[in-house]
């Protein structure tokens, strides 16, 4: 089992739009995170690429971004950094990449989603792309990783963060998001590969630990009830069941008081009276900043 979270903690997710959902839970209960600095990242290589950016400071410049449908992108990050200034772009995936160094340096946990083996290789100029931008399919050679390259990027990756942060924790999930566009046979494959390699790196290192939050989507709740209407995403039943199983197994007991009372006023604060003048919610509003501000002295980073 690996080290528990808890409030002193400080958390990395990165990967999939899986990755976001437990972000989500985690921004929730006020828990110290930075989640997906530069978007959804579905493949390891992508992700191994941005980390070992960030680690050896080397900078986005001008040869690292094109422009298309006047728009700028950069083929290592999410298009919603995508804008129409070259200079504000560039301006943002620094400030972001200095953003991810630090965190990297400081984090106590690491949590990796992987979303997808296979890849997509920019036949132009070579390298594998984390987003396409809505380039013409033509342009790219879609490959599938296999078992050890998608073992050495993991590897490496925990190589590369344990140089300038020996203690942190490297917790590895698998999405359960099904790549149906993909297909669904090539989809399995994809995940069977993840999986595979990225349990070779857990039984080696004992400082590295697996989520099962894909079996729990597909082996626990094993129904199209716990999809959203497309059918791929897990829905926000899932996202609790997962986030629930989570809690159990890896944030620390004595988080529990704390959490409760942070979702009592989470909940309070999004309490709509049907007379906000009215002396009773007037106290009701007092009694919130008081439970808030008592909060706050334990926990200063804390904010509502």
């Amino acid at each position: 089992m690996a080290p528990p979270v808890d409030y002193q903690s400080q958390l990395l997710l990165m990967g999939s739009c899986f990755a976001e959902n437990m972000g989500e839970k985690y921004h929730y209960f006020k828990f110290q995170t930075m989640v997906n600095p530069f978007g959804i990242i579905f493949n390891p290589v992508s992700l191994h690429n941005l980390i070992d950016r960030a680690v050896q400071l080397q900078y986005f410049t001008v040869d690292d971004i094109f422009c298309h449908n006047n728009l700028w992108h950069c083929f290592e990050i999410h298009s919603q950094f995508s804008t129409s200034n070259p200079d504000t772009l560039l301006e943002s995936l620094n400030k972001n990449l200095l953003l991810l160094r630090e965190q990297l340096q400081k984090a106590t946990h690491i949590m990796l989603t992987l979303g997808t083996a296979w890849i997509y290789r920019h036949q132009e100029t070579d390298p594998v792309v984390a987003n396409c931008h809505k380039v013409p399919q033509r342009d790219f050679v879609k490959q599938l990783l296999q078992i050890e390259i998608v073992e050495q990027h993991l590897d490496t990756i925990r190589q590369i963060i344990k140089k300038i942060n020996p203690g942190i924790t490297l917790v590895i999930t698998v999405s359960p998001v099904r790549h149906s566009k993909d297909g669904f046979v090539e989809n399995n494959r994809s995940k069977a590969h993840l999986l595979a390699a990225l349990h070779r790196i857990v039984d080696y290192y004992s400082d590295t630990y697996y989520f099962p939050s894909y079996e729990i989507i597909m082996d626990e709740l094993r129904d199209y009830r716990f999809y959203t209407q497309d059918m791929l995403h897990p829905n926000t039943i899932a996202v609790d069941y997962i986030w629930e199983r989570f809690k159990e197994t890896c944030i620390a007991t004595s988080c529990y008081n704390t959490m409760k009372e942070v979702d009592d006023l989470q909940k309070a604060l999004r309490h709509r009276s049907f007379n906000p003048e009215s002396p009773s919610h007037l106290q009701f509003l007092t009694q919130v900043r008081q439970r808030i501000e008592i909060l706050q002295e334990q926990y200063s980073f804390m904010t509502f």
